[in-house]
């Protein structure tokens, strides 16, 4: 692809944790919306491990490898307005890592995400006789408050995932950027600055 190279952008551990959190939220919406007693312990395991691994995300935004890096993804919201007045022409972004506006969908997807997973500890389902295990340590009125945030965030979180497929679909049908296989093979087409510096 002329003034593009490819380049190793997304490191293992990331695309690893990106395909185990999708997975994990996707199996435990679907376990929670169409919840029967049988399955909702697994919907409450499920909600253990999505926490798990955005306790690692915030971790890894640390310690990880530059493109996943919290000062990153806050950085790259500066370049919002310039990006925003490109992002309809007819070809790749070449972005070495996240765009501004997947830096601000992730950084929405994981926020969302800590609440919905927070306010499930606390959430109760009377006609399933289930709890979360805080419940119990707040009162009533709480529960009911953390019970309707949690499926105010369920929608949120769904809208989201939304988002994000369709914009996978818009830069793949009108970008021609796949950002799918990056995802699984590490690597990405990125812009050339030696070759096309716009």
């Amino acid at each position: 692809m002329e003034g593009y190279r490819r380049e190793a952008v997304w490191d293992p551990v990331t695309r690893l944790w990106h395909w185990l959190l999708a997975a994990s939220v996707i199996t435990g919406w679907v376990l929670g919306e169409f919840r029967t007693f049988s399955i909702m312990q697994w919907h409450i395991y499920l909600g253990y491990l999505t926490g798990a691994l955005l306790l690692f995300r915030y971790a890894w935004g640390w310690a990880g490898p530059a493109p996943v890096r919290h000062r990153t993804l806050l950085a790259s919201l500066h370049d919002m307005p310039a990006y925003v007045r490109q992002v309809g022409r007819r070809r790749p972004s070449g972005v070495a890592g996240h765009n501004p506006i997947g830096a601000l969908s992730v950084i929405a997807m994981v926020l969302a995400l800590t609440a919905q997973v927070v306010t499930g500890l606390f959430s109760e389902d009377d006609a399933l006789f289930f709890s979360g295990p805080l419940a119990s340590e707040v009162s009533s009125d709480t529960v009911v408050t953390m019970t309707a945030y949690h499926h105010l965030f369920a929608k949120v979180v769904l809208g989201l995932v939304a988002f994000h497929v369709a914009a996978i679909l818009f830069y793949l049908v009108w970008k021609r950027e796949n950002l799918v296989t990056p995802m699984l093979n590490g690597r990405k087409w990125v812009r050339d600055r030696t070759v096309n510096s716009e």
